[in-house]
């Protein structure tokens, strides 16, 4: 059977992007602290990623120093990136269930109370629940394209579909930590892609509209940014280690 990813490892820089993401990543592990003190990094790394991905939905980044999250937005990234560990079975078997805890779990002081049952169950729009078990298909199976692709294309597939309506964001960047974390490209979760996107929030959404378009070019672009981030993160993993080890 044609592999339905193949065709973007023929894109021009994407091989040589996702061998530079893979290294760059390898070498995170490499690093004395996170041989044996990598729950440590691991956890700073989480509560980074879960900063930086309230602050593209909207949230404030800021943990008060009592630590009482008031922040919607926040509060449900934190809330998801704690559940990280115990979801990650889950998306390996049956990846629209995690999918829906990651909602219910990201948005859950989103909806109101009147309007809970709308947390963890896709829109009806029409193609939203095709495009879904198209996306569930490539995770348990359907593709062997290598980790950086794979979590790109899950990032980018659900930002498109934005499936939920509500805290889409915060989701679809768990859903790549997810990925990343179950191909075995980031094991322990210890990189940060999502400050690279922070830091450019403008070129972060112009790539993802490239993806939704579905133009080869926008494709790549956004494969290719993907990438980039996850080295950039994989720096950011580099200076929790190094702090760790001080």
């Amino acid at each position: 059977m044609t592999d339905p990813l193949g065709p973007l490892l023929d894109l021009p820089g994407i091989a040589e992007a996702v061998q530079s993401a893979r290294e760059s990543v390898d070498a995170v592990h490499k690093h004395p602290a996170n041989r044996r003190g990598w729950p440590t990094t691991a956890a700073e790394a989480s509560v980074r990623a879960a900063r930086s991905s309230a602050y593209l939905d909207g949230g404030n980044p800021e943990i008060p120093d009592d630590g009482e999250v008031a922040d919607p937005v926040l509060a449900g990234a934190l809330r998801v990136a704690e559940a990280m560990g115990p979801l990650l079975p889950v998306w390996q078997r049956a990846p629209l269930q995690a999918l829906a805890r990651l909602h219910l779990l990201a948005a859950a002081d989103l909806v109101p109370a009147s309007e809970d049952e709308r947390l963890g169950r896709p829109r009806t729009a029409r193609g939203v629940s095709g495009r879904l078990d198209l996306l569930a298909n490539l995770l348990t199976g359907a593709t062997n394209a290598p980790g950086p692709v794979l979590a790109a294309v899950v990032h980018g597939e659900l930002l498109t579909l934005a499936p939920f309506g509500i805290a889409d964001g915060v989701v679809a960047r768990a859903a790549a930590r997810l990925t990343m974390i179950g191909t075995g490209l980031d094991p322990k979760g210890l990189t940060v892609p999502e400050v690279a996107y922070l830091r450019r929030p403008e070129r972060y959404r112009e790539a993802a509209e490239g993806f939704a378009s579905g133009e080869a070019e926008g494709v790549r672009g956004w494969v290719l940014l993907c990438c980039e981030a996850m080295e950039i993160g994989s720096r950011e993993a580099v200076s929790i280690a190094d702090s760790a080890n001080a």
